[in-house]
């Protein structure tokens, strides 16, 4: 107890003197750190809008404002490591150091990352739009940094890592307005194939949702082992391909089997020929 009060008076001394010395720069460093994630906010704020005037996806918004946002935290950080009197150009080596370990630990991560980074930069999607991707065909429902997420036509939610998405064949179904439908049938070698291009011809563009521009197209494709095989390549809208797909092979093998035609089922001859004994 004696040595703490012979002690006291030092202690105070050395206290007042740090106050004195570096209490303007705590209270500038306070300063800097408000007034930076103040002005961070306002450009993310900017940013943000900025991008909404200029029609840019609603997707690409939220992270490039999220970039600007902490690009300008870690400028507030180096300037306040500045006012404490710390060399922020052996800070910067130090933590690229550790962000070359990190980096090292976390390739996959980084390479999601940067797959992400180009979906977001190049748009060959949107949400809502059904593509076949990575393996998946689905309706994209979420396009993130790391991963995208497709609802399959079955309604079952698949994540996939945006270097699968990126680094694959990517078929955008809901690209363009129109699609092609493509069906082949066959009818017997003793069947009128006038008859027959007739009968699928009326079938086809009786349907309300084939268009008539482009025409569709059906001809004799293929002289096969059982059939003569008719291709048939109606034009619809892509919302209405599944409609159109599903009710025109119903229709053409009702209508082919009502003009007396046959739909032949794979035949094979067999010859048999007796030996004597």
């Amino acid at each position: 107890m004696d040595w703490v009060q012979q002690q006291l008076p030092a202690l105070t001394q050395t206290a007042t003197e740090l106050i004195t010395t570096k209490g303007v720069d705590v209270i500038g460093a306070i300063v800097v750190l408000i007034l930076g994630r103040i002005v961070a906010g306002w450009i993310k704020r900017g940013v943000a809008a900025a991008l909404r005037r200029g029609s840019v996806d609603d997707t690409l918004i939220p992270f490039v404002a999220g970039l600007a946002y902490f690009a300008v935290l870690a400028f507030t950080l180096v300037a306040v490591l500045g006012i404490f009197g710390i060399p922020t150009a052996s800070f910067v080596a130090v933590v690229g150091a550790a962000g070359l370990a990190v980096g090292l630990a976390l390739q996959g991560s980084l390479a999601n990352f940067a797959a992400g980074v180009m979906l977001l930069l190049f748009r060959p999607f949107k949400i809502g739009d059904l593509i076949e991707a990575g393996g998946s065909l689905g309706i994209v429902r979420q396009i993130g940094v790391f991963s995208t997420t497709l609802d399959t036509l079955d309604n079952v939610q698949v994540v996939l890592p945006n270097s699968n998405v990126f680094g694959d064949k990517i078929s955008n179904l809901s690209a363009n307005e129109n699609r092609r439908v493509d069906m082949v049938f066959g009818v017997g070698y003793n069947d009128d194939l006038q008859l027959a291009r007739d009968t699928m011809v009326r079938i086809v563009s009786q349907h309300p949702k084939v268009l008539e521009d482009p025409a569709p197209q059906i001809e004799v494709c293929e002289l096969a082992d059982s059939s003569v095989n008719f291709v048939v390549r109606p034009w619809c809208r892509h919302t209405d391909y599944w409609t159109v797909n599903f009710d025109l092979h119903r229709q053409l093998k009702e209508g082919v089997e009502a003009a007396g035609l046959s739909i032949p089922y794979p035949q094979r001859d067999v010859h048999m020929h007796q030996v004597g004994a």
